[in-house]
């Protein structure tokens, strides 16, 4: 304390390392493709399939010319949008608090940042067409609480992939820099809400981290597997909140093929750290009063691939 108080009054000791940040595991866009667009280019990016030609299985005449087969493209585009936020702080607040302000900003809109691009691209995919309701359910409506996530429904979805001839995940995008990849062992990728994570642990075929035979390519946020699906758990899986039925909340487990979808930024303005220190607005801060400290990005999110995701939605024990 700065001075003793001759009262019965106790002075509090004031711990300078901030509190425990409660915040959710950000991994929706660590398994995306990624492809920046070029600074001056466009804020529009576009993706272009050709279909693959049936086989051509009946014979060939004799002097007769078949008919032949002709191309097919599909072609997918998105716009690019700028997402940004900002904190203005007072010459008074940083002059005066106890607390390490700038640090604590900081970490605040680096958070809001990397949570706000991965709710958008979690939105995109939970967006799919391609969707397995759980148990006997046909819609999101007619989804109960006891329609719970099992290993049973966790293998018909990667039959859904296989039938379509999805590849499995080979690397994820480098948390450090968000453009190199890291490998992975091969395997399709779960993002599962904790939820939903405490029902399918009761499952038997269910595989918890702690037991795989090593922990050398255990990803960050792992919690175990069934089969050839690894889960990766995080409160900001989406969750339809009273969209079942009685208002029961509906889960969407995504399971994820490669290439099932894809990012995209402009490069060199993909995450921009902004700091306008005070005065430096002129005579609209006369007294240099105020700084600003905020982020921009140019950002989008896309499926490529609407076969090589399936999206199971299914209820939960209630918390």
């Amino acid at each position: 304390c700065k001075q003793i108080l001759l009262t019965s009054q106790t002075c509090a000791w004031y711990v300078k390392k901030m509190l425990y940040k409660a915040k959710p595991f950000l991994l929706h866009t660590k398994y995306a493709q990624v492809n920046d667009i070029p600074q001056h280019a466009s804020n529009q990016i576009k993706f272009r399939r050709y279909s693959l030609l049936n086989p051509a299985t009946t014979p060939l005449t004799e002097g007769l010319t078949p008919s032949g087969s002709k191309l097919a493209v599909t072609t997918l585009t998105t716009d690019l949008y700028q997402y940004g936020d900002f904190i203005e702080l007072t010459d008074a607040l940083t002059l005066t608090t106890e607390d390490p302000i700038l640090n604590e900003t900081n970490d605040v809109l680096a958070q809001q940042a990397a949570n706000t691009l991965d709710q958008i691209t979690r939105d995109v995919l939970t967006a799919g067409s391609q969707i397995q309701y759980a148990s006997t359910a046909v819609s999101r409506v007619t989804v109960t609480a006891a329609m719970k996530l099992s290993a049973a429904e966790v293998r018909e979805a990667v039959r859904t992939l296989k039938n379509a001839n999805a590849v499995k995940i080979t690397s994820m995008v480098n948390p450090t820099d968000g453009i190199d990849t890291t490998p992975l062992n091969d395997c399709f990728i779960s993002f599962i809400h904790p939820n939903s994570t405490f029902d399918l642990k009761s499952d038997p075929l269910f595989v918890p981290v702690e037991n795989y035979p090593s922990q050398a390519s255990v990803m960050p946020g792992e919690i175990g597997k069934v089969d050839e699906v690894r889960f990766i758990e995080t409160t900001n899986a989406k969750v339809f909140t009273g969209a079942g039925a009685a208002g029961v909340d509906v889960y969407a487990t995504m399971i994820l093929a490669a290439h099932a979808y894809g990012v995209s930024r402009i490069s060199g303005a993909a995450l921009e750290v902004i700091t306008h220190m005070a005065g430096s607005a002129g005579t609209a801060d006369a007294l240099n009063q105020r700084s600003t400290h905020g982020w921009k990005s140019f950002f989008a999110a896309m499926r490529l691939n609407e076969t090589f995701m399936v999206r199971i939605e299914h209820g939960a024990t209630a918390a």
